[in-house]
């Protein structure tokens, strides 16, 4: 089966954490978020895959090459202007066909049985199937309003409160027919939520909405960011993880922490950047009791300003010693971030 990839992103709200590499290569406990969709893909049988590139195009490439290293077949394709989502496909045209084609973008991190949704979509014979995910906070996202068959019958884009009619959010997973992508224009900027899902909505055509299990993390913030990270380390988003994040074989569920990291971040505003620190831990359930502590499974993670000077201590109790370096240099990194952000704002 074929997929093609959206990996044309500059990652601009994650500056702060990750320079200015594209997104798909933005690190996921060690590898490339890029590098963990291609897992994915390998493994739900999608090994035929077109990457749509345009910033930092050749990074990506260098990285992936021909994809064989991953087990798959990957080429890509240019863009020399933003062309949009749907542009951004069309612009892969060649290497579609007239096959039914998985879109997933290459900055998102989700373990969904994509298999499955292409099945779904080709028994429908739907002219685009959407991959949903039930979501309680869903203010950032566009939203989807489904009939009790799961067809799609309109949209509602990043709304406040007073207009969440829905939980369900549009993931930017996509199965899309060869019929679909007649619409679009070539050439010109054209987006899929924007353009041409009220397109064929308007013409009659089938839009399905199928609310997924598993998990699915939109990497675009710091906070989505470092959620992500600690998720797939706490076993919520099922990825490979690489030898060195992985817990010791012999720890058991309940084993006390055992090994110990402590690193010191020396920032501008020690004060304010614990404010920043908790506004974002806070939302993954850390507390302030004793410092700004978030507790993990077989881990915890504690961030306290030092006394004697404009630093912060980040602690790091762990069942094994390599997961509570790599999770104490994590967060240090993510303090370092948001202290330089701090720093740059206008006075």
């Amino acid at each position: 089966m074929k997929a093609v990839i959206l990996a044309g992103g500059m990652g601009t709200r994650l500056r702060p954490v990750t320079g200015d590499r594209p997104k798909p290569m933005v690190p996921l406990l060690g590898k490339p978020l890029m590098e963990h969709i291609l897992a994915l893909l390998r493994t739900q049988g999608f090994d035929d895959i077109c990457a749509a590139v345009r910033y930092r195009a050749g990074d990506i490439m260098a990285w992936f090459g021909d994809g064989s290293r991953f087990g798959v077949r990957l080429q890509y394709r240019l863009e020399q202007e933003p062309l949009g989502t749907a542009g951004a496909v069309k612009n892969c045209g060649d290497f579609c066909g007239d096959e039914d084609v998985l879109v997933i973008s290459g900055d998102a991190a989700c373990d969904f049985d994509l298999a499955a949704l292409m099945a779904e979509h080709k028994r429908r014979d739907a002219a685009v199937t959407l991959a949903l995910y039930r979501h309680p906070e869903p203010l950032r996202y566009g939203l989807a309003v489904t009939d009790g068959e799961d067809n799609i019958r309109g949209f509602v884009e990043k709304p406040d409160w007073s207009r969440v009619v829905t939980d369900l959010v549009n993931t930017g997973i996509y199965i899309v027919s060869p019929r679909a992508m007649a619409q679009v224009p070539a050439g010109r900027e054209f987006d899929f939520a924007k353009d041409l899902f009220p397109l064929l909505l308007r013409q009659g055509e089938k839009l399905l909405g199928l609310p997924m299990a598993g998990y699915w993390c939109d990497v675009g913030t710091p906070l989505s960011y470092y959620r992500c990270c600690a998720d797939a380390l706490e076993g919520r988003l099922r990825i490979d993880l690489p030898e060195a994040f992985r817990p010791a074989a012999a720890a058991g569920e309940d084993s006390p922490c055992q090994a110990g990291e402590s690193l010191d971040c020396a920032c501008h505003d020690r004060a304010e950047l614990m404010g920043v620190l908790s506004e974002l831990l806070m939302d993954m359930g850390a507390d302030y009791s004793d410092g700004l502590r978030l507790h993990g499974k077989g881990y915890e993670l504690r961030i306290s300003p030092l006394a004697s000077r404009s630093a912060l201590r980040i602690s790091v109790q762990s069942e094994d010693a390599e997961f509570a370096r790599e999770l104490a240099l994590s967060a240090r990194d993510l303090a370092k971030a948001l202290d330089q952000r701090a720093d740059d704002r206008p006075q």
